[in-house]
């Protein structure tokens, strides 16, 4: 054992330590000391300087690198540390951006070396902004170890900023052109009706697609990542889509195939497509079905899956079909299609979701007649019973007995017995009748009594809004 004396000793160092940081931040001279530090360090080591100006001397264009600059040095955490800063409202609702001020120096660590950014600003006589730059400090014997990652790392860290707070927009083709307006839809991946372990596998693939740039370069590759989603009309696939563009921070092209000229337009409008993107083609089932109508020939749709007239990484095809029958195998193949994610029609596990969504409700004693019918074989849409809740949300029990109401009678029209069929990679899924997406599948006035289809007006004409687009599903991802 260590001496009781040696043990006062140490007790006491401690302490003395202790007291003595508290006395300096207490007091600010801690800043002191640091600067006294640095200095020392600057007389002991050779410092070598790189300037990043706003602007190029030689044709006093804008350099993108300075802009890339600003962006990592106000998100490091020193920054935040430092004495004084600028906070300016960013372009998103309740986004704050940190910004340098002039003659301010803020340092920063990468791979264990020690570097500072200092923002000069210098002004004319009338205090007006002359010209703008960084001065990178680095000591010299780090300089051919760590500044060309390091250079490489800023480029990274500013690209998932611009990513993180750029507008997303949605793209349509119109007469060979992309026209594009702001896409604010309310999807986001958490809102998601779809089984939890489901979500995670979703997820996680999407994520580890982000991370894949290098291995897909290694095996010879293009970087992207097609996704099938089939099934019934109103089962949320378009709104899974607008999720996915949410949670990933990507743009949406929106490829309506029927104003696509030929094959030449769509490689057009391939090429015109900016990486980090959806690029997505719904009722693609539709489009192949009537034959005579098509412009595209076989090999030029192929081509356009496989993304052979446009090499630009970091894209995402998504396509929707109601049904895989009787579409040509080589289109759904892998390597063209990566995943495929069936949308079927609501069961019992996917309408409480959709109750603790609409109605806040988690529990209620009309769950068990709820599940006897859907047991019994009847079913309805995810965005049919959606709408149900919406306009009765005022009323949870009112909401459930129309929702019982809307069920048996589509039991009974239906006259489906058997319980839900489970699809595998290795065949075809039997599909149900094929729906027009604006009819939400099943037609609402065939399943619903005169006298609800009258309620359900007049709760209508109360209604302060049309209700937006649902995103309520029930899926069953295959990885091929």
């Amino acid at each position: 054992m260590f001496p009781l004396h040696l043990i006062s000793i140490i007790f006491s160092v401690v302490c003395s330590i202790f007291l003595f940081r508290l006395f300096l931040h207490r007091t600010g001279l801690i800043y002191v000391v640091r600067k006294f530090v640095d200095w020392v360090g600057d007389g002991i080591h050779v410092h070598l300087l790189l300037k990043v100006p706003e602007f190029n001397d030689s044709n006093h264009q804008e350099n993108q690198f300075f802009r890339r600059v600003s962006l990592y040095v106000s998100s490091l955490a020193s920054l935040e540390d430092s004495d004084f800063t600028n906070l300016f409202a960013g372009k998103k609702p309740n986004d704050i951006v940190l910004s340098m001020d002039d003659d301010q120096v803020v340092h920063d660590s990468f791979l264990g070396a020690r570097v500072s950014w200092h923002y000069r600003v210098r002004r004319d006589c009338e205090n007006q902004v002359v010209s703008r730059c960084f001065v990178l400090k680095i000591k010299k014997k780090d300089k051919r170890w760590i500044l060309k990652p390091y250079l490489q790392h800023i480029h990274t860290v500013s690209d998932d900023i611009d990513q993180r707070r750029k507008e997303l927009k949605i793209h349509n083709n119109i007469n060979g052109r992309w026209k594009s307006v702001p896409f604010h839809h309310p999807a986001t991946f958490d809102s998601v009706v779809m089984d939890t372990d489901l979500k995670s596998r979703i997820r996680c693939d999407l994520e580890t697609f982000l991370k894949s740039k290098q291995y897909y370069h290694k095996i010879g590759r293009v970087w992207k990542r097609s996704y099938l989603l089939y099934g019934p009309s109103g089962t949320g696939k378009s709104s899974f889509i607008a999720a996915v563009a949410n949670l990933l921070g990507y743009d949406v092209y929106s490829v309506n195939l029927a104003q696509v000229a030929d094959d030449s337009d769509l490689n057009t409008l391939l090429l015109q497509t900016a990486c980090r993107s959806l690029i997505v083609v719904e009722h693609l089932d539709r489009y192949l079905s009537e034959k005579a109508a098509a412009k595209i020939t076989a090999t030029g749709f192929l081509n356009f899956m496989d993304g052979i007239s446009n090499f630009q990484d970091e894209k995402i095809m998504i396509f929707t079909m109601n049904s895989k029958e009787g579409v040509d195998s080589a289109l759904l193949r892998p390597g063209r299609i990566d995943v495929h994610i069936h949308f079927p029609n609501c069961d019992f596990n996917s309408f409480k979701h959709l109750a603790c969504n609409y109605l806040g409700v988690k529990e209620h004693k009309l769950f068990p007649q709820v599940e006897e019918i859907f047991q019994s074989g009847a079913t309805m849409s995810p965005a049919e019973i959606g709408e149900l809740m919406l306009v009765n949300r005022s009323s949870p029990s009112r909401a459930l007995k129309s929702v019982i109401t809307a069920l048996q009678s589509n039991g009974r029209n239906a006259g489906v017995k058997a319980g839900p069929q489970i699809y595998n990679s290795a065949s075809s899924s039997p599909a149900p009748p094929y729906a027009a997406e604006e009819a939400g599948g099943v037609l609402w006035k065939d399943t619903v009594p005169k006298e609800f289809r009258k309620l359900y007006g007049l709760l209508r004409l109360k209604s302060c809004k049309k209700p937006g687009s649902l995103d309520h599903h029930d899926v069953e991802m295959i990885d091929r």
